[in-house]
């Protein structure tokens, strides 16, 4: 077995003066991670740190991961714009200590600091108070009740010539000499962590930050990924694909999906090692036509399976096998695959197929869009069941679930109208997010049945809901009876039948509504839906085989929400 020689990756303790230090950060070689929190420190506190540096106190260790990787980092500090480090060079990205580092340099340099409510903080106020006594303050901000000919600001004292610094009084010269000196001689320590990858520098990172929040995946790619000379930057780039996204309301998705996606891609897998360990130039190199995939797979959703909106997406994981699909096959599937697409979609969608163990599924899935590829129809062990009785069952309505989602899906295929001028229902994102937003209306409204005595477990079917705009949600229909208030819709919309047949209600008299019939009502509705499932769904020997075994993972998918 190969030995790993782990001295390659043991720290080294070492220390730096602060001319040192400050001449390394204006080369470039200390740089900030892109993955560092923003400088947060006030100028106060930031004195007191220099307070510390003058009466030799300890400040903390900074920890710095030498590497000849190039990452994002944050390039401009202050009003000082310093330069990238020099090809092949090794640079010094700070682990911890970048709010106390970042201090010293803005103090010392007298910088002036933007912060994010817009203002500026000017560092370079920071005074060194020659009266004060050991025990007292010596590094101020604040001037007040001081004698201002007796403070000298510490930018000044460090950078002021003889000339500038002979002109205070006698009495203070060996103090402005002593205080010079000892900043500028203090040994500030270091531990230096070399020979390691990101993930390891992060890992570091994160257990060091053990109280704040751990670093995503998708931040580590961003630094790991960053590339100055081929101009790509993960972030940007990403934020450039939601963009793009916006416009057709698909701005929801992760930024797992397409880390994912990327990763199948290159690698056949897409577990968070298999992610970390993408090479840079590899990832740079298929980020075009991976962002290609998911916009063709997005514009496949919204035209052939009219699902308008991401947040109808049963889950924005499909994007990643149907993405996959689209990488390797850019143009529209021919009749057999889209069959089998179709087939595998909702599969996933009525099944529950990721509200676990996503990862290893999208492994699994993938092999599965490989055969769909070749167009063989791909095995599935999991059952799904479509049937009224299911339906009804199992539909308690909850805009988390996937299975309430597939049949809002089902629903926005249809394209509603609206009741009353059969005008297109207007489905937005925003409006999606709860079971009571403005696109989801009960058609026999809830206060009506709970004062007719039926149970809310009864009422809170998604064969219940029709998705309508807010307009009718709010002012027309309310609280009233179904008979009630489509016998106002029928004066004023001549093609009232057709617009109920938008919304899978074939029949208002078969369906019970004119006699506000419920029972009626739900068992039809579940026969419609049923039978556009099985105009959609390949039946399977799985299914045959048990058809209801999939009712208990829907109820503890039901718990979660609840």
């Amino acid at each position: 077995m190969e030995q790993v020689n782990l001295a390659l990756a043991l720290p080294v303790p070492t220390h730096s003066r602060y001319t040192t230090l400050l001449s390394d950060i204006e080369k470039g070689e200390i740089k900030i991670p892109q993955f560092q929190r923003d400088f947060v420190w006030s100028i106060q506190k930031s004195a007191a740190l220099i307070d510390s540096v003058i009466k030799a106190y300890p400040i903390g260790t900074f920890i710095f991961w030498d590497t000849k990787e190039r990452l994002r980092s944050v390039r401009d500090l202050g009003n000082v714009r310093l330069p990238e480090p020099k090809d092949g060079g090794v640079v010094s990205f700070v682990l911890d200590g970048q709010q106390r580092l970042t201090s010293l340099f803005a103090v010392l340099k007298g910088l002036k600091i933007g912060r994010d409510a817009g203002s500026v903080e000017d560092f370079s106020e920071v005074y060194v108070d020659l009266k004060a006594n050991p025990d007292e303050q010596i590094v101020i901000t604040d001037l007040t009740e001081k004698d201002a000919a007796a403070c000298i600001k510490l930018s000044d004292l460090l950078q002021g010539g003889l000339k500038k610094l002979s002109a205070y009084p006698e009495e203070f010269h060996p103090k402005l000499d002593e205080y010079k000196e000892r900043i500028q001689s203090y040994d500030f320590a270091i531990i230096r962590v070399r020979d390691v990858p990101i993930e390891v520098a992060t890992e570091i990172f994160t257990r060091i930050n053990v109280g704040g929040k751990p670093l995503s995946l998708f931040e580590i790619m961003v630094a790991k990924t960053y590339d100055e000379k081929r101009k790509f930057d993960l972030s940007e780039a990403f934020d450039d694909l939601i963009t793009s996204l916006t416009p057709v309301d698909y701005e929801t998705i992760s930024d797992a999906t397409i880390l994912q996606l990327v990763s199948l891609v290159l690698a056949g897998d897409c577990k968070k090692q298999a992610i970390l360990k993408l090479g840079k130039k590899d990832f740079i190199d298929v980020w075009p036509k991976a962002v290609d995939a998911i916009e063709r797979a997005v514009e496949y959703f919204r035209d052939t399976y009219r699902i308008p909106v991401s947040q109808l997406l049963p889950y924005n994981t499909l994007l990643v096998p149907f993405g996959y699909y689209f990488y390797h096959h850019p143009d529209k599937p021919d009749v057999p695959q889209r069959g089998l697409l179709e087939d595998f979609f909702w599969r996933c969608s009525l099944g529950g197929r990721y509200s676990s163990a996503v990862e290893s599924k999208l492994v699994q899935d993938m092999k599965r869009i490989d055969l769909i590829l070749k167009d063989q129809s791909p095995d599935y062990d999991w059952p799904i069941n479509a049937s009224p009785d299911f339906l009804i069952g199992n539909g308690w309505f909850n805009a988390g679930r996937s299975f309430v989602k597939a049949i809002l899906c089902l629903y926005a295929y249809h394209e509603p109208k609206s009741f009353n001028d059969n005008a297109k229902v207007n489905i937005q994102n925003n409006w999606l997010k709860q079971s009571n937003s403005k696109n989801y209306h009960h058609f026999f409204p809830r206060a009506y049945l709970a004062k007719e005595g039926v149970e809310e477990a009864r009422i809170n079917n998604v064969l219940n809901i029709t998705i309508v705009d807010d307009y009718l949600n709010k002012r027309k229909i309310r609280a009233r009876p179904p008979s009630d208030y489509m016998t106002e819709f029928r004066q004023g919309n001549s093609a009232l039948a057709a617009t109920m047949k938008t919304h899978l209600i074939d029949d208002l008299d078969g369906f019970g509504v004119w006699h506000d019939d419920y029972d009626q009502f739900v068992r039809a509705r579940a026969e419609a839906v049923s039978a556009e499932f099985g105009k959609r769904i390949i039946p399977r020997e799985v299914d045959k085989q048990n058809q209801a075994a999939r009712t208990d993972d829907f109820e503890e998918e039901m718990s979660t929400f609840e």
